[in-house]
């Protein structure tokens, strides 16, 4: 008898892992079934991502992968539009009734539906000043915004920085890509043209300038943004009050804080004193391996560990009067 159980065990296990995986694609902007959408199993590994089947979705937006289901974790992708959905299939889920969403794409969306926080982070360090420039798009209506010509947000890289500079893109329920920096037909200013789904969409521009006392930047927006240092540093200059800088002081925060007010386009210029991170260094022993190669770290990227810090010190400054949630203007 337990070996006629072990048996059915066993055979139901096969069963599952050979079944086919159906289910409805819903254009989440209109709420019907979506007919034609590309619908993709794949299976990522030590390889890269494995694209196992691709099917289309008929006219009453059904779909049918007839592929076994690889082991966890598997994936469902869903290509609309020129934009692509994920959605992870998860251990001992059902293969059937599966239901996968998409948003019609546009090129500019209300401002009443987007709203913008925008930071910058300096770090001046011995050895160079690490920058960290976020924003925070949060899409609160139906449908995917996706701007190929302006892209979804733009900003500036000084001419020393633009060979390293990277851009971290984390999407709702995504985990985070990188991408370099797009060019403008402004000198100087870059863009990501990436699309911003309904939810919270989060860019992070990193890049490292030279040692230097004095930081330029700009503002390409006629809202504000923050300009963030490590308690231990403070800006300064002549002229701070007239270039639209004002101290917001630490807030209680571990953090000075400044924000920059202006018209879209003008350029800023800030003394700096002092050195300081906002994160702990890895240890020398952790940072290199013996031959002096970079050695990877294990653990989240550094997108997650600062998006926490950068949630909770907005959050601080609204309480406060800060201006830090404003709406983005028209695209």
């Amino acid at each position: 008898m337990k070996s006629i159980l072990t048996l059915l065990v066993l055979s139901s296990g096969s069963f599952l892992l050979h079944a086919e995986i159906s289910g409805v694609v819903t254009n989440a902007t209109t709420g019907a079934p979506q007919a034609a959408v590309s619908v993709t199993l794949i299976h990522p590994g030590e390889n890269g991502m494995q694209t196992l089947a691709t099917v289309k979705s008929d006219a009453q937006g059904k779909f049918t992968i007839d592929q076994p289901l690889p082991p966890p974790p598997a994936l469902l992708r869903a290509e609309y539009q020129g934009v692509e959905y994920n959605q992870v299939v998860p251990p001992n889920a059902p293969t059937t009734g599966v239901r996968l969403s998409v948003n019609d794409v546009v090129g500019q969306i209300s401002s009443a539906s987007l709203t913008e926080q925008h930071l910058v982070v300096l770090e001046p360090l011995e050895d160079g000043i690490r920058v960290n420039e976020t924003f925070l798009l949060s899409n609160q209506g139906k449908t995917t915004l996706l701007d190929p010509l302006k892209g979804s947000a733009q900003f500036f890289v000084p001419k020393s920085a633009q060979g390293s500079a990277k851009v971290t893109i984390e999407a709702p329920n995504g985990m985070p890509i990188t991408r370099a920096p797009e060019k403008t037909t402004t000198a100087d200013i870059f863009k990501v043209g990436y699309p911003v789904k309904p939810g919270e969409t989060v860019f992070e521009i990193a890049y490292t300038l030279p040692p230097s006392k004095k930081f330029d930047g700009k503002l390409l927006s006629k809202d504000p943004l923050l300009l963030v240092t490590p308690e231990a540093v403070q800006l300064s200059g002549a002229g701070l009050k007239e270039q639209g800088i004002k101290d917001l002081g630490q807030n209680g925060t571990r953090a000075r804080v400044y924000q920059v007010s202006g018209v879209a386009g003008a350029s800023y210029e800030v003394d700096i004193d002092g050195i300081g991170a906002l994160q702990t260094e890895q240890p020398e022993a952790q940072r290199s391996s013996e031959d002096g190669s970079p050695k990877p770290k294990a653990g989240p990227a550094r997108l997650h560990e600062r998006l926490p810090w950068v949630l909770g010190l907005t959050f601080s400054i609204l309480a406060l009067g800060g201006t830090i949630l404003y709406r983005r203007s028209p695209v």
